[in-house]
């Protein structure tokens, strides 16, 4: 099974290592150095077959090549996945992370990571320990922290471009948002939703941290069950991807589909879906790309703290060219995003930006 998924893979290269001591599958993909080295998170987590992580790590890692350029970023995308055979005691936990970053160390920069879905600030630290090409440590240890609250000012400010773009004015007051999903980008996107005048609604399978993100803001709790057919202006799944396909799609009762969770649509042919439904789709490799501007921005680039927020403001505005190129091709707005990235990508190396990370180890 993973022969069949390395031959039909489109990437440049695939580490794959057993983890004996733990018995976890250590995937990490490197789709391509084109624009410039592969940056990706690590993804921890629990997999029916060891073949669905690699498979999660080599589809991530594409979406991360496609992100990099359509946000006109200095780096090709790569995507690393810690498939567990079993929940870890953290004694066993830190030492598989020890050697998870001896892995990335060994690749000289050429892969460059920071956490993802079951990887945290701490766990980088570890990371961090044996390998220098690790964004997002705490701040304690000389990284620029969590990603999370500048990926959702991200998507906050692509949600209210898409809300201009369908509504003719990306005044929020009043607009019925629901996040799906109130975890480490969820939970600041409904704060900021919140402070803008939205309604939020929001929906989660932790009956804890949904009601505790609805006590603190006024929002109003929806059962996750319910989430993908509530009444809302937009809809903005921030959990994990693949949510929306052929079952789901004529199930949603909004306008706008805009949220920070990678790898949204279930198939290519749910972008169709979404159009065909009358609903605005927001790429999510385009939305969700404020965690990567800020770590790699601060940490990579040298850019200051005015720069970062100026970048994440022009998500909104790279969502716009998108649509405005949709509507004058008639197709769909994921069509549009990849044409924008393809073109970005056809144009090779992003030659001459400067790499203060490899600079700092000495490593160019």
């Amino acid at each position: 099974m993973l022969e069949g998924l390395l031959e039909a893979w489109d990437g440049e290269e695939a580490v794959v290592h057993f983890d004996q001591p733990t018995g976890a599958w250590i995937f990490l993909a490197i789709h391509s150095r084109l624009r410039g080295p592969a940056c990706g998170g690590t993804r921890m987590k629990p997999y029916p077959e060891p073949a669905d992580g690699l498979a999660d790590a080599m589809r991530l890692s594409a979406g991360m090549t496609k992100k990099m350029a359509a946000v006109d970023l200095p780096f090709g995308g790569g995507k690393a996945v810690i498939a567990l055979a079993r929940p870890l005691a953290p004694s066993e936990r830190r030492e598989l992370l020890l050697r998870y970053g001896e892995m990335v160390e060994s690749l000289g920069g050429n892969y460059r990571t920071g956490p993802d879905v079951g990887t945290t600030v701490t766990d980088m630290d570890v990371i961090g320990e044996r390998s220098r090409w690790v964004v997002c440590r705490s701040r304690e240890h000389g990284g620029s922290g969590d990603p999370g609250p500048h990926t959702a000012r991200g998507v906050f400010h692509g949600i209210r471009a898409s809300v201009g773009h369908v509504f003719d004015s990306d005044d929020l007051t009043g607009r019925v948002v629901l996040v799906q999903g109130v975890g480490d980008v969820g939970a600041p996107l409904a704060e900021d939703l919140a402070a803008a005048g939205a309604r939020i609604l929001v929906s989660d399978v932790s009956t804890d941290r949904v009601e505790a993100v609805a006590a603190r803001i006024g929002a109003t709790v929806v059962a996750p069950e319910e989430a993908v057919s509530q009444l809302c202006d937009v809809y903005a799944p921030c959990a994990l991807g693949g949510t929306l396909d052929a079952t789901t799609i004529p199930k949603l009762r909004c306008r706008i589909v805009a949220g920070s969770a990678n790898n949204q649509l279930a198939e290519p042919d749910d972008a169709d879906r979404l159009g065909r439904a009358g609903i605005l789709y927001a790429p999510d490799f385009v939305i969700n790309a404020g965690g990567v501007l800020y770590s790699l921005g601060l940490e990579s680039l040298g850019w200051t703290t005015e720069q970062v927020e100026s970048r994440l403001a022009g998500i909104g505005n790279t969502l716009l060219d998108i649509y405005r190129r949709a509507d004058a091709a008639g197709i769909t707005t994921a069509a549009a995003a990849d044409a924008i990235a393809d073109s970005r990508l056809s144009k090779g190396a992003n030659r001459g930006v400067p790499d203060k990370m490899a600079a700092d180890t000495g490593r160019a």
